[in-house]
């Protein structure tokens, strides 16, 4: 008896222990990264300047990872991301040359962000196809379509308020960092209010747990796919159009590879490729860790297959220790 008591307070310790290193990891892991680049880099890497820069490098793999974080807390994975931001920001750039409203032609991005992401649920769901292979068929299908639409060249967009939305030095000068920054932040906090504090939210969270439970209490599992992937899908939209106003035109061939960014944020922040963890918070912080990781790179002066070594590494590494994680909690 005294045993169990024991054993029971060892676990609840050990879980403790786990619940608050899921949850401050991720920030030390932002700080020893700013801390190895701060001293190797000039004095300016941390300045007013800099750091504007830096949000607004952040702002494109963070409303990623917002419906990364749902997909991932789902069980799922979603590898149609750069491809489908290269279509959304192709199909806005556009809209807008042929003269459409500019809110129009963002809703039309955003809206075809989610209708691609519908498709991807209802090929887990309908076809039964694994998300991995369903995702990677959407991600040449996204690509090709893009190249299509833009006629194989970059989209040339006339000037607007959507070119504005990354601007180093917005206005009115009150906003102090671009609009899609504060945006961004929004999203973020209204996304964590939904997964932590909503039945929605402890859905997803159920379903990543444990789908064969989450069904057996009544749980439509298939519906709640196509949802999380729609959310997703539209955030991703959104993202899309963030990239064409960084670039002020549509380009077909842009985001490639931006898909391992996303999850690796996700990853970083302490969500589990498993399912059932993750925090939108956390894969905030992961977004901010490789936006202030490439930034250092390109500060330093380093190529960019320098900085794919170090992104591979780190999702490795992320991966490697979520495994260890889950070990520790099964053991």
């Amino acid at each position: 008896m005294v045993a169990d008591a024991n054993q029971l307070g060892n676990f609840s310790f050990a879980a403790f222990l786990q619940k608050w290193f899921n949850r401050i990891g991720p920030i030390l892991g932002l700080v020893l990264v700013i801390s190895i680049f701060y001293v190797l880099t000039p004095g300016h890497y941390l300045s007013p300047f800099n750091l504007r820069v830096v949000l607004g490098q952040t702002v494109i793999v963070a409303i990623g990872a917002i419906g990364m974080t749902m997909i991932i807390v789902s069980g799922g994975i979603d590898l149609s991301v750069g491809s489908s931001i290269a279509l959304t920001g192709v199909i806005t750039a556009v809209s807008l040359r042929a003269g459409i409203n500019p809110v129009f032609a963002v809703a039309a991005g955003i809206l075809l962000g989610g209708v691609v992401g519908i498709v991807n649920g209802l090929a887990i769901t309908r076809l039964r196809v694994v998300p991995f292979i369903a995702t990677l068929g959407m991600l040449g299908i996204a690509r090709g379509s893009a190249k299509w639409l833009a006629g194989e060249q970059t989209v040339n967009v006339p000037e607007t308020w959507v070119n504005n939305l990354l601007v180093l030095f917005p206005q009115p000068s009150w906003l102090v960092l671009a609009p899609g920054v504060w945006v961004t932040v929004i999203l973020a906090i209204v996304a964590a209010i939904v997964l932590r504090n909503t039945v929605f939210g402890r859905r997803v969270f159920a379903l990543g747990s444990n789908e064969q439970a989450a069904r057996a209490c009544g749980i439509g599992t298939d519906r709640l796919k196509i949802w999380i992937y729609g959310l997703a899908g539209l955030l991703v939209g959104l993202a899309g159009v963030m990239q064409m106003s960084r670039l002020r035109q549509g380009d077909p061939t842009v985001a490639a590879g931006t898909e391992l960014d996303v999850i690796a944020a996700v990853v970083i922040g302490g969500g589990s490729l498993n399912g059932g963890e993750g925090t939108i918070f956390g894969s905030m912080i992961g977004a901010l860790v490789m936006a202030f990781l490439r930034n250092g790179c390109q500060q330093i002066g380093w190529h960019n297959y320098v900085q794919e070594i170090i992104i591979g590494a780190i999702i490795v590494i992320a991966v490697a220790v979520d495994r260890w994680r889950s070990a520790r909690v099964t053991a």
